[in-house]
């Protein structure tokens, strides 16, 4: 297999409708841009499958989460990834819903 390009993440849809989505994330070495915030209009679940990462949120709170960590993430909190491991790669599976 080729090596993963750095700083970058590839999504993967798994299951998708109305009401839920479900897609798979492997990041290397990615963290979101200067500046930039993640919000989503879906609660999200997110559970790290392989690696480590951390999120900020807003508020300033951080979370480091490590394979098998897990997270909900309410609607329209804003939060960023500050890092995510190369070696492993994160994999993340990811779970939006409506409220």
């Amino acid at each position: 297999p080729q090596p993963l390009p750095k700083d970058f993440e590839t999504f993967h849809e798994i299951i998708s409708n109305e009401n839920l989505t479900v897609e798979r994330i492997i990041s290397t070495g990615h963290a979101t841009p200067d500046g930039q915030w993640l919000e989503d209009d879906r609660n999200e679940w997110v559970i790290l499958l392989q690696g480590e990462a951390q999120l900020v949120f807003e508020e300033g709170k951080t979370h480091t989460l490590r394979t098998g960590d897990y997270i909900s993430i309410p609607k329209n909190k804003k939060h960023k990834v500050s890092k995510t491991s190369i070696d492993p790669p994160c994999i993340w599976l990811a779970i939006y819903h409506l409220p």
